[in-house]
């Protein structure tokens, strides 16, 4: 990287800490980014693992892998690490037993971290102050709705001791290009600067796909899936009698929002926006007319409903089913001093702006052309709440809503990433089926009703959520039923040839049906941890990771090792 670009990077950084309330003192983060900068005279870069992807996964299998002693290498596509919670700005997606288990301990380190970071620098007032498991938003969707930049650093915090120490590189703005494969295993990896061009080789005993869509499976040769399989394939209660490749959910660009009652912001009516109001979605069971429109198909049910939305109020109106503001708000004004905030801050990610109209696993070419229409979507749909939406005074939209991309970022109000739900998945070692999680099935083949999964001898890691696919690209409406709280095996983390790879995010063994409860953030950061110290594990034992599988010795000692790093094998 050239000094400009590095002294870029580093003022992005220094920025950061700024505005969040100076995180740590200015040596020493002057002091991580000469480290950072000592490396970038090369053009080959080599450490113990490399990490391709800066989610919520690739995150975690960092942190496991350096808290035991590696030196890791980790690109991200964007300027922001932690995905799903930054870039992508998605609250958290949990179960209801987070505060206590269910999840990793780094994981719920990292939550009341959160939480801290808020009490520390932010002007709560006393009731928010002595909650023990404040809610900075009250959002409905998750006990924890904050912020996507206190999330950034939070984890840049928890980082910071390898970056000054020089065990860990960080390639933002890098995406991987090209790969160089033996047999079965990957050697190196190519990664480019998307801002400069510049590209660098990365070399490593072990590689981890931590990206959104599984970018290494396809330049690796690793063998995969994506989209749907047939149930003659899976003989998945809720699979397709067909497969169908190009039947992925619904991706989202997600944007941010306010309110202030006495302002205009309404915004130019956009490009798109004739289409986007008239665009009613074709799909099975049918959508019940046009996608701007708070009128859509209840999840789990599909029945007929109509969802509420009001800026002013937390009141839900009689007839309506919630109140889209509050559902993903992530500032309740009412938990700061009087004048913190002059309105509430909500995160839009909504049926009213899932993006049907094609997949982001093509070229760059066809991504970068359905992110811009989904922007397009999005713009479409905050103008018509602006200005169209009915209100329950009878009038017709909140003038005062106005975007929000200081939040997220971003200078359009956008996330920096669009939220991903559906990747390439390995062909692993062993596939996760419905039979295995999900609640029906599972109780078909017991015989008796279950409160947990089927049992892997092998796991490395626990989960919950509702099975969750939202509408697809391949015309499915919802498809949502009841899991079980289930297991991760280490055998859905394991590719069936190649020896050095490994999954840490959506792309393990699961189906398109089971990727819909394994896809949420703690079971992501749960699979990264687990996977990152499957490489420390492998390296110091001299095997490759399937054999930690293999010889059962060794999976017992694994399991113990995780255990013993907070890492839950099984539920309580």
């Amino acid at each position: 990287m050239k000094r400009r670009q590095f002294l870029q990077w580093g003022a992005t950084a220094s920025g950061l800490f700024a505005s969040t309330a100076c995180l740590q003192d200015s040596e020493q983060v002057r002091a991580s980014e000469l480290n950072l900068g000592a490396k970038f005279g090369k053009s080959e870069l080599e450490a113990d693992v490399v990490i391709i992807g800066g989610g919520l996964g690739g995150c975690a299998a960092a942190l496991a892998a350096l808290r035991n002693g590696l030196n890791v290498i980790m690109t991200e596509e964007t300027d922001w690490i932690g995905g799903q919670l930054t870039s992508q700005a998605v609250p958290p997606d949990e179960h209801r037993w987070i505060e206590t288990h269910g999840a990793t301990a780094l994981y719920r380190k990292f939550r009341i971290s959160v939480r801290e970071y808020y009490r520390r620098h932010y002007p709560l007032t006393d009731a928010a102050m002595a909650r023990e498991n404040l809610n900075p938003g009250d959002g409905g969707v998750s006990r924890l709705c904050h912020e996507p930049r206190v999330a950034l650093a939070v984890l840049l915090e928890l980082f910071n001791p390898y970056f000054s120490t020089g065990r860990l590189t960080l390639l933002l703005n890098h995406r991987a290009i090209r790969a160089e494969v033996a047999g079965d295993a990957v050697k190196a990896v190519k990664v480019i600067n998307r801002q400069n061009g510049r590209e660098y080789l990365l070399k490593a005993p072990y590689f981890i796909d931590a990206t959104e869509l599984g970018d290494l499976l396809p330049l690796t040769g690793t063998e995969f899936r994506i989209g749907a399989e047939a149930q003659s394939e899976t003989n998945e209660f809720h699979a397709p009698e067909k497969a169908n490749p190009n039947n992925h959910q619904a991706f989202t660009v997600i944007f941010a929002m306010d309110y202030d009652k006495d302002a205009n912001h309404v915004i130019d009516k956009p490009a798109e926006y004739d289409f986007w109001r008239d665009y009613a979605p074709k799909m099975t069971p049918p959508w019940p007319g046009k996608l701007l429109s708070m009128t859509y198909s209840q999840p789990s049910t599909l029945q007929t409903m109509t969802l509420g939305f009001n800026p002013e109020s937390d009141t839900v109106q009689t007839g309506y089913m919630g109140n889209m503001w509050k559902y993903r708000r992530i500032i309740n004004r009412n938990n700061f001093v009087p004048g913190t905030y002059r309105g509430d801050i909500t995160i839009v990610n909504w049926p009213q702006n899932d993006y049907l109209l094609g997949n982001l696993d093509g070229s760059e070419e066809d991504f970068q052309r359905h992110v811009t229409r989904a922007k397009q979507l999005n713009l479409s749909l905050f103008y018509w709440l602006q200005t169209e939406i009915p209100r329950p005074d009878g009038g017709q939209g909140w003038a005062g809503l106005r975007l929000r991309g200081d939040v997220l970022g971003t200078d359009d109000g956008m996330a920096k990433y669009p939220y991903i739900r559906e990747s390439r998945r390995i062909k692993a070692l062993f596939t996760i089926l419905e039979e295995h999680v999900g609640r029906a099935q599972r109780e078909s083949i017991t015989g008796k009703a279950e409160e947990f999964a089927a049992p892997f001898f092998d796991s490395v890691g626990v989960g919950y959520y509702q099975i969750d696919l939202h509408p697809s690209t391949g015309g499915d409406n919802y498809i949502d039923f009841a899991s079980l709280r289930f297991q991760i095996p280490l055998g859905a983390l394991l590719p069936q040839r190649m020896l050095n790879l490994l999954p840490a995010n959506k792309n393990i063994g699961t189906t398109h049906i089971t990727n819909g409860c394994y896809r949420l953030h703690p079971v992501e950061w749960n699979i990264g941890e687990s996977v990152g110290m499957l490489a420390v594990f492998a390296r110091e034992k001299k095997v490759p990771p399937r054999a930690v599988r293999e010889n059962p010795e060794l999976l017992d000692e694994f399991q113990n090792l995780i255990r013993a790093q907070g890492i839950e094998t099984h539920w309580q």
